[in-house]
């Protein structure tokens, strides 16, 4: 943690007498499926929307502190020194998922798999592919995650957005997410504390099966373990993993990190493993499909807390 967080002390004193929980210098990186990674200078726990609004004052009275959400880190990197500034988190009471008004409203802290398959034993069709990404309903959100043909931009109606800058709960109707291939134009300073879907009537058994046919593919296809998932976006027309194994990359090994030999577009950690050999391997493997083959991978992959001298330049836009 940098010397610059030295607000950290009377900023978490201060919130924990309104109620909110804050932690200085809280593991980060271990609360994200990279499992590398350092500190936060301060992690606030938000169990109500009266929170976000006394976290929203407090820190306008500081200067320049960098404040970001973190769902359930599962496209996440964060750097050996840490977050030099407020993660916020989603307590478990937004965690729900309930039909109201011909809509499914997701709360921002549901796990996809867990949502996707309640949604499905309540008779909604169209969510069953979230049952393969790790990730929160927020982080899906802000991303327009997706998989097996489908993402949240398809059914997603509306969000419910509360910005820190702002002070307020905003109403974010689709079509104002700018959402695109991995992409929304979300904040790293706005909240994410529902989603309003638009689902088909299904039926529970087919949707099951459905399920378990994703479930069942990801397993054959994809590693487990320290990762975040694909590290870079496919480019038009192509597919990045086609491009790393192409490049012989496969499997290759820097440090504590390794392009998987199951899949060419992840990228694993060895437990233990400095964030720093996670960030290299991606630049090397960014850099030799660029020699290769003429193409400029982006990733889609958040970093946090990397230098401006060592994060990859061109990150996506996310």
């Amino acid at each position: 943690m940098s010397a610059g967080s030295e607000w950290a002390a009377p900023l978490g004193e201060a919130l924990r007498r309104t109620g909110i929980s804050a932690e200085q210098g809280a593991p980060m990186g271990a609360r994200t499926t990279y499992r590398v990674g350092g500190a936060a200078a301060l992690l606030v726990v938000l169990e109500g929307l009266h929170e976000f609004e006394a976290l929203a004052e407090a820190l306008c009275a500081l200067e320049a502190v960098p404040v970001m959400v973190l769902g359930l880190g599962s496209n996440m990197l964060v750097a050996d020194d840490g977050f030099d500034g407020v993660v916020a988190l989603l307590g478990s009471g937004f965690n729900y998922q309930r039909p109201e008004g011909g809509r499914m409203l997701l709360g921002g802290a549901s796990p996809l798999p867990v949502a996707s398959r309640k949604v499905a034993a309540m008779g909604y069709a169209g969510f069953e592919w979230a049952v393969g990404v790790p990730g929160s309903v927020g982080g899906a959100v802000r991303m327009n995650a997706g998989g097996h043909g489908s993402e949240m931009g398809e059914s997603l109606v509306e969000a419910m957005v509360f910005s820190l800058e702002e002070r307020q709960m905003l109403r974010r109707p689709a079509a104002s997410l700018d959402l695109a291939y991995r992409h929304s134009n979300i904040g790293s300073a706005e909240v994410v504390v529902e989603a309003a879907l638009d689902l088909g009537e299904g039926d529970p058994a087919i949707s099951k099966a459905r399920i378990s046919e994703i479930v069942a593919w990801r397993r054959e296809h994809q590693p487990g373990g320290q990762n975040a998932g694909s590290v870079f976006v496919n480019p038009p027309g192509d597919h990045a993993a086609r491009l790393v194994e192409a490049c012989g990359l496969k499997g290759y090994r820097l440090g504590g990190a390794e392009v998987s030999p199951k899949h060419a577009n992840f990228i694993q950690a060895d437990p233990g493993a400095p964030a720093r050999d996670v960030i290299a391997l991606m630049a090397m493997v960014r850099d030799r499909v660029s020699e290769e083959h003429g193409v400029r991978l982006h990733t889609e992959i958040r970093l946090v807390g990397f230098e401006d001298d060592f994060a990859l330049p061109d990150q996506g836009s996310r």
